[in-house]
């Protein structure tokens, strides 16, 4: 019995192709991306650059920064992801990779703060939000930290396919 490996045809017997996106419709896709992704770190960055001793508490809390560090880092961190919302709502590609570096970097503090057992505040949001009360725990921090970093990826990805190399 022979195997038919010829490619698949309409009932009118022309080849079926492979649906494509039309540019309009990836250059929507990596809009929406970047807009989730903007939402999540200007929501994160309001509450901790209002309150920076607060969120300096939390980060002392990991263990994983110098004394003399806590302070420095609890008002540049809230600053950068204010500054990457701003870039990821205009759809630069610098903010796409700050916002890579920046996602990267809390997988990482979570993981580690999951692989020692912390009982902590993840400090993504603001100390004592409903939303990290309601939800507290490390883990769910990190999927949805995983789940922003793949829809970056997808924003990437559309990025590159719409632009040419002479920039944005």
């Amino acid at each position: 019995m022979a195997t038919d490996y010829s490619l698949p045809n309409d009932a009118t017997g022309n080849l079926v192709t492979r649906y494509r996106p039309t540019k309009t419709q990836i250059v929507w896709v990596v809009r929406l991306c970047c807009w989730v992704v903007a939402v999540v770190f200007l929501r994160a960055s309001l509450p901790k650059l209002a309150a920076p001793y607060e969120f300096g508490a939390v980060i002392s809390m990991y263990g994983l920064v110098p004394l003399w560090l806590i302070m420095p880092t609890a008002y540049i961190l809230p600053a950068a992801e204010f500054v990457t919302a701003c870039g990821l709502f205009c759809i630069r590609r610098w903010a796409m990779i700050l916002a890579g570096l920046q996602l990267l970097l809390f997988i990482g503090v979570l993981s580690y703060g999951i692989a020692l057992g912390l009982d902590v505040d993840c400090g993504c949001f603001d100390p004592g939000d409903p939303q990290g009360e309601a939800i507290h725990g490390l883990r769910s921090a990190l999927i949805r930290d995983l789940v922003l970093l793949v829809v970056l990826a997808i924003g990437w990805w559309g990025k590159r396919l719409t632009t040419n190399n002479q920039g944005e």
